[in-house]
């Protein structure tokens, strides 16, 4: 068992104001994982409270290479605790530890790193010449107070995501993760301490939904950071509208696969797992609609099917693994739902479809594979965030892309093409933030998210420090 009985606030391990708490419970085996505290109001009070004396006094006053010294030291501390805090996510979320190794052992320390390399390259400040005359010194200050709310898919990288660029830019941080994977969290409090950053620079909370909202809301806030469903996402853009307050939401998605004529199918099927199942279907950028040619509708769901069907199923700690257990049972049955829907519409399913026999505990479900769906159909339509596929047939590019654009969502996506020009021409006809051609992997140095109700603003890359920046211009009369 892996206790957190306290919360870390002011940069001190701090007893909660109520025994609120969250039994975290391992997806592979249903067993007791370990306990955390959850806050309550007068904690988000302190934490707010300690972030706000943070950024007013030792953090915001430090010099760009200073915070990046600063940065570097956390990313180190991080770092040597990549392998423990890859295995724990793993056991907390199902996450194969193949993957768990890059997404939450190396992916945090490598973002804040590259965001202290960013700020020791760059300028807090530039000097314009006026058009009428005079001068402008443009300055670029930190926004103040970040609220980072987190998800439980990858609950390391995409904290890392806020932590960094807000850091870096000389803003405090009260994070408040998802009570499924609130134990890994806390290796940012305990990075935080052996790095030396200033009291209340960080502050780690976790909370369920009414303090959160309660944070979102909280005077003491300048800016939140969201990550996770489009229902959620919106509430809290209502709310920030109604408060003006800056907001960067990164929600679901329903990306497409479109798989060209001339694609080369053994490159795609190799693909496949990586960029349509990642994280046991958990993945919010996963292109899940796979578009086939009608031409060449019956090799792509054989390649499909095969690759899908020959995938291990099992505990998320063996690097053999492809496909582990879903979060929380909760989740399987929310994802079994949805076969059951697509099976109810008719729709061929060509392997899984159900809980895997083999698997007596632990919230499996076996990746699924649907053919000849309508894009219409609510298995199309809708994020089912699980090991599910739909291939869905189109007879010429045109209609390729009025399929990938026929969603609410527009996150990611993929083309397959042996021509990669004709694939960057064709990325331009898509609706959506992200898309590969013949590949899909995130890149630090470039920014992140999506359109339509897949969210506002970006993450990662250059663009990913703006957002906890503002621009102040000071005017002078003379040049």
């Amino acid at each position: 068992m892996i206790n957190r009985p306290q919360l870390f606030i002011g940069g001190a391990w701090t007893t909660p104001s109520t025994s609120a708490h969250h039994d975290v419970i391992e997806a592979a085996t249903e067993k007791p994982l370990g306990t955390v505290a959850l806050a309550a109001p007068a904690d988000i009070d302190a934490a707010v409270q300690s972030a706000r004396t943070a950024f007013a006094g030792p953090w915001r006053g430090l010099t760009a290479d200073e915070r990046a010294d600063v940065l570097d030291a956390f990313a180190a501390a991080l770092r040597a605790r990549a392998r423990d805090t890859a295995m724990l996510v793993s056991r907390e979320n199902g996450m194969p530890i193949s993957l768990s190794k890059g997404a939450n052992g190396i992916a945090p320390a490598s973002i804040i790193a590259y965001y202290a390399g960013l700020i020791r390259k760059g300028s807090t400040q530039d000097t314009r010449a006026g058009v009428f005359g005079g001068r402008t010194v443009v300055r670029r200050e930190p926004v103040g107070v970040v609220a980072a709310i987190t998800p439980w898919n990858y609950p390391q990288a995409l904290a890392a995501m806020k932590i960094g660029p807000a850091l870096a830019a000389g803003c405090t941080v009260v994070l408040k993760p998802a009570p499924e994977t609130a134990l890994d969290a806390y290796v940012f409090a305990d990075a935080a301490v052996e790095a030396g950053l200033p009291a209340g620079v960080i502050n780690v909370v976790p909370a369920d939904r009414d303090e959160s909202a309660y944070l979102v809301a909280h005077p003491g806030i300048d800016k939140v950071a969201f990550t996770g469903s489009t229902g959620a996402g919106r509430a809290i853009g209502e709310v920030c509208g109604r408060l003006l307050r800056p907001v960067t939401l990164e929600l679901g998605g329903k990306s497409a696969s479109i798989v060209l004529p001339d694609a080369d199918l053994d490159v795609f099927a190799r693909a496949l797992p990586e960029v349509s199942l990642a994280n046991n279907g958990q993945t919010c950028h996963a292109s899940t609609r796979i578009l086939a040619p009608c031409t060449r509708l019956r090799e792509v769901v054989a390649a499909v099917t095969d690759t899908v069907s020959a995938l291990t199923i099992g505990d998320p700690l063996d690097k053999a693994t492809a496909v582990g257990p879903l979060v929380s049972a909760a989740q399987r049955d929310r994802v079994l739902g949805f076969i059951e829907a697509g099976r109810a519409d008719g729709f061929a399913i060509t392997t899984g479809g159900g809980v895997p026999a083999s698997r007596d505990q632990g919230w499996f479900v076996e990746p699924t594979v649907f053919t000849d769906v309508d894009n219409s159909s609510r298995i199309a339509q809708e994020e089912i965030f699980g090991p599910v596929l739909t291939v869905i047939g189109y007879d010429d590019e045109d209609e390729a892309v009025r399929i990938a654009n026929d969603s609410p969502y527009g996150l990611g996506g993929t083309i397959w093409t042996s021509d990669e020009e004709h694939g960057l021409a064709l990325a331009a006809r898509i609706e959506t933030g992200t898309i590969g051609v013949n590949h899909y992997a995130l890149d630090f140095a470039a920014p992140f998210g999506g359109v339509k109700a897949s969210g506002l603003g970006r993450e990662l890359g250059p663009e990913g420090l703006a957002p906890y920046l503002t621009a102040k211009s000071v005017y002078f009369a003379t040049r």
